[in-house]
């Protein structure tokens, strides 16, 4: 039987949205279906895949284990919300700039990660990188790609080994 609703106050990409959500709904779900926000994916609903990731308080967060009802008075950023002023955030440009996507579903988790690690200052070489985006996947194999553009944003300089990892990692993925 369903909890009753309780009344939460969500501040979405600055915007208020006052809402009677069921207690179990979780915030992937509320932003989805009750905000029309569909950037955030629902891909694997354990908060392994990253496909969900958005921010919480300036904070990579994945928003199918978090509850919407534990969200009151929080600030989200959705990928909606990344752009200003009709001018896409650097790090969606530079995901434009290096063709870092193919299918596109996890793109925008993928893009949410970035933002956040780069707001916690955790960018400092392609292995913390690395490190920091293991929890967003990418099946198609963009990763060279997505390194690429996390690179252009951040200013990090590839070591030689590190290039020639990731021109084998094209090749493997069938070029791109």
């Amino acid at each position: 039987m369903p909890g009753a609703a309780h009344e939460v106050r969500l501040v979405v990409n600055g915007e208020v949205h006052t809402l009677a959500v069921d207690p179990r709904a979780t915030l992937l779900d509320t932003l989805r279906d009750r905000l029309g926000l569909t950037g955030a994916k629902k891909g694997c609903a354990h908060g392994s895949c990253g496909a969900c990731t958005i921010l919480v308080d300036g904070r990579r967060a994945v928003s199918c284990l978090m509850l919407a009802a534990a969200c009151d008075g929080r600030e989200i950023t959705t990928i909606e919300g990344l752009a200003t002023n009709g001018a896409l955030h650097p790090v969606q440009q530079a995901f434009v700039d290096q063709d870092a996507f193919q299918c596109g579903y996890c793109t925008p988790g993928q893009i949410m990660s970035v933002a956040g690690l780069l707001a916690e200052g955790r960018a400092r070489d392609d292995a913390a990188v690395r490190d920091e985006l293991s929890g967003n996947i990418c099946r198609c194999g963009a990763y060279p790609n997505i390194l690429a553009a996390v690179r252009q944003v951040s200013g990090i300089e590839p070591t030689p080994a590190e290039i020639g990892a990731d021109a084998r990692l094209r090749d493997a993925a069938g070029g791109a």
